[in-house]
């Protein structure tokens, strides 16, 4: 990924890609493309209308240049309708349109876009652009014979290359779409080869050597601390479970905020055993640590003014004759106890051992991030996670800064008259309560174990962490990497 204020007309590539919208009068070539369009004598857009191209969002449309410019084809990308007179298009627009064509470019050596011009070339342009053609020419090649065709380079033209605001959000939007793939390739590896010890080393691999302080827990130190959850989500499992600690320090007197990331290797639901179908994106279960991890690993690389912690709380949720039953009782860590009435409501019990442990070591703030329930696909589908918080101000910046990152979500609320519903009739609190609103009671369960005075927010990113369907602009199909840049966004407003 570079930057160049070449024009399009003379920059060497393999292939040139830029922005077309609908207008009130047909097709319009987006800015960037004039030197271009004046190559084509200005039959540019009538030229692409001919082959079909309509500028509707996403769509893609390829044309030979015949040898108008030094590159021997173009791709034309739809950014929908185009915007009023003095406005430009939305970064949003431009990042999906970005990502949908350099996916349709895949074998293509060396690329050369004028979509961040397009949105009026700032530093967020250049963001959305980069993020875009990262996250869009992403491909999962562990398994295959061959590799996976992508895009070999990208050139993003600019007005100034040399512009430190430009630069610099170039590098970062770089690290930070780096660090979304690594979560996606997480999510993706198959589950044999993803045991809990391995997706805690997978925190050491990434963030230790950027300076990161990482400790990893296994079972004996698990039994040793009294994390009854997730030793009692793992016993079911040869493969025992482990808790990683990943440390970023910006100094003291910094605001403290700790991440919190449910890191279930597979799901199989335990002795509540799921049916076959609903086991089979069960590996995509450690979304949530997925996400905790390449979030420190971004902030590692970024070094915002903010002390950040990230747990991962990592097991196996299998059944055996060693398996946690339905009634059984887990002391948590803290001393609190819970009726077990539901093993595949498993996530949850991991997550509030590592949520106690993060308040008792001094957060500010504590967010957790989750693939938590099936009820948060009924509510808000597979595209827009659910935020929850004990603090409004915390859930409204969470939300305002999942919207600048370009990622959905939506604020949800956690009532009160479900708490009861929670209540168990031998323990401090039982696993599961009321099943209409098992979103919210999941959150109300989590919110237990924060302490007094934290301000914490929940996110439940159950349907947006993998995708089931067919690509779409710069989401794959497969593990997403989502509220990384959501978590990264939000971090960087506090310092």
């Amino acid at each position: 990924m570079t930057l160049t204020k070449a024009t399009l007309s003379t920059v060497k590539a393999d292939a040139l890609l830029i922005g077309v919208a609908q207008g009130a009068n047909g097709l319009v070539v987006a800015p960037g493309a004039g030197d271009l369009d004046k190559a084509f004598k200005k039959r540019l857009a009538a030229a692409l209308t001919t082959l079909g191209a309509t500028g509707k969002a996403n769509e893609t449309t390829k044309l030979a240049t015949l040898g108008a410019t030094t590159s021997p084809q173009l791709m034309a990308v739809g950014l929908g309708a185009a915007p009023a007179k003095g406005e430009r298009f939305e970064h949003e627009v431009l990042r999906r349109a970005t990502g949908a064509a350099v996916r349709a470019l895949a074998g293509t050596k060396r690329v050369a876009t004028s979509l961040a011009l397009a949105g009026g070339g700032d530093a967020d342009a250049v963001r959305a652009v980069v993020e875009g053609a990262a996250l869009g020419g992403y491909a999962f090649g562990r398994y295959r014979s061959e590799a996976p065709k992508t895009v070999g380079a990208v050139v993003v033209l600019v007005d100034n290359p040399r512009d430190k605001a430009v630069k610099a959000a170039a590098e970062q939007a770089q690290v930070v779409a780096e660090s979304v793939l690594l979560a996606r390739d997480l999510v993706n590896t198959a589950p044999a080869d993803l045991a809990p010890a391995d997706l805690a080393q997978a925190a050491v691999d990434a963030c230790k050597p950027l300076g990161c302080d990482v400790e990893v827990l296994d079972e004996k130190a698990l039994q040793r601390d009294g994390y009854g959850g997730i030793l009692g989500v793992g016993q079911g499992s040869v493969r025992p479970p482990r808790l990683a600690r990943i440390s970023y320090s910006a100094g003291r007197g910094k605001p403290t905020v700790h991440l919190v990331g449910k890191g279930i290797t597979f799901d199989s639901g335990g002795l509540a055993l799921k049916t076959a179908q609903a086991m089979e994106w069960m590996k995509s279960d450690m979304g949530g640590a997925a996400a905790v991890i390449g979030t420190m690993r971004a902030v590692a690389s970024l070094k915002p003014d903010v002390n950040v912690v990230g747990w991962v709380p990592t097991a196996e949720n299998m059944p055996s004759g060693t398996a946690i039953r339905p009634s059984d009782v887990l002391t948590m860590h803290g001393g609190k106890t819970v009726e077990v009435l539901n093993p595949d409501a498993e996530g949850r019990l991991v997550m509030a051992d590592a949520i106690v442990a993060a308040g008792k070591a001094g957060a500010d703030y504590i967010i957790d991030v989750a693939t938590l329930t099936g009820a948060q696909l009924v509510a808000l589908g597979s595209h827009v996670y659910a935020v929850m918080s004990n603090d409004d101000d915390l859930r409204t910046s969470l939300v305002a800064a999942a919207r600048d990152a370009g990622e959905q979500s939506w604020p949800m609320p956690l009532p009160p008259e479900l708490r009861k519903s929670l209540d168990s009739d031998v323990a401090d609190i039982s696993n599961i309560g009321e099943r209409n609103g098992g979103m919210l009671t999941a959150g109300l369960f989590l919110q237990e174990f924060v302490p007094d005075g934290v301000k914490w927010a929940h996110l439940d990113i159950a349907g947006p962490a993998f995708n089931n369907g067919e690509p779409y602009g710069y989401t794959p199909k497969g593990g997403t990497g989502v509220a990384i840049r959501s978590l990264v966004r939000w971090l960087s407003t506090l310092g």
